[in-house]
């Protein structure tokens, strides 16, 4: 029998996926750290021990993300924008824009008919264009990150964000909490300001329908309602939103091989 193996090394999350013939035979998730190396032994001691595949049974392993040239065991190193164009057309092959909320980048594709990356788009070097703002935000107000999407959907009065830095969003934020604003509607207006970066980045490259949501980005619940609002769309969410980069690579190793 014949493996294949993508890891996806990111900023703030490792994610893993072995498949066998074009099925997932087991996934993995865990926090990148500041030790990338480290990771991805982890990553690779993880998805072998949830299969029960022995290392030498993996037939070519594609590494991508951040992080991808501490994967020892990689075959090869491919662009993380190929992997996530790949993993999501697998799963909609009607998808042309992607909207790929990461940790510390928002990018936004535009495919073809077969799949491939037209056009793309990343954001600026500023975390209030990424997930790492909700981190921040969900720090300052002292809820888990899983939290926000569905508590921002409660809001009545979204807060608007004066600012496009994360830094001074942040302080901002600590204004509203001492002024006694709810919760609910710091975080919808948290969301509101990230919709509104995500659509001036669709707007570089076009929309072209349908339009998918893959990252982190892609568990928030909150955060694709108010994208959806700004861009007057329904986005695709796919079951494993985290996980469309990594299976990207392992079909892409799967091709490789073959």
């Amino acid at each position: 029998m014949a493996y294949f193996l993508g890891i996806d090394i990111g900023s703030a999350t490792s994610k893993g996926i072995i498949t066998e013939d074009g099925s997932t035979v087991s996934r993995h998730l865990l926090p990148s750290g500041v030790n990338y190396r480290l990771a991805a032994q982890e990553m690779v001691e993880g998805l072998l021990a949830k299969s029960g595949v022995a290392q030498e049974d993996i037939a070519c392993t594609v590494a991508t993300g951040q992080g991808s040239a501490n994967v020892e065991i990689a075959d090869q190193e491919v662009a993380d924008i190929r992997c996530c164009a790949r993993g999501i057309f697998s799963i909609f092959p009607s998808v042309r824009t992607v909207i790929d909320v990461q940790g510390q980048s928002t990018q936004v594709l535009r495919l073809n008919g077969e799949g491939q990356v037209a056009n793309f788009v990343v954001s600026e070097k500023c975390a209030s264009g990424s997930g790492r703002f909700l981190d921040i935000i969900a720090n300052v107000l002292q809820i888990k990150l899983e939290d926000i999407g569905p508590l921002s959907l409660e809001s009545k009065n979204p807060v608007t964000f004066t600012t496009g830095c994360a830094v001074f969003g942040e302080s901002e934020a600590v204004s509203r909490v001492s002024e006694g604003v709810a919760r609910e509607d710091i975080i919808a207006g948290v969301h509101q300001a990230l919709a509104e970066k995500i659509s001036s980045l669709v707007g570089k490259v076009g929309l072209e329908e349908r339009c998918a949501i893959t990252g982190g980005g892609g568990l928030n619940t909150g955060l694709i309602k108010w994208i959806e609002r700004k861009l007057g769309i329904e986005l695709l969410v796919p079951p494993e939103p985290q996980l469309v980069t990594a299976l990207g690579a392992a079909i892409m190793a799967e091709e490789a091989c073959k």
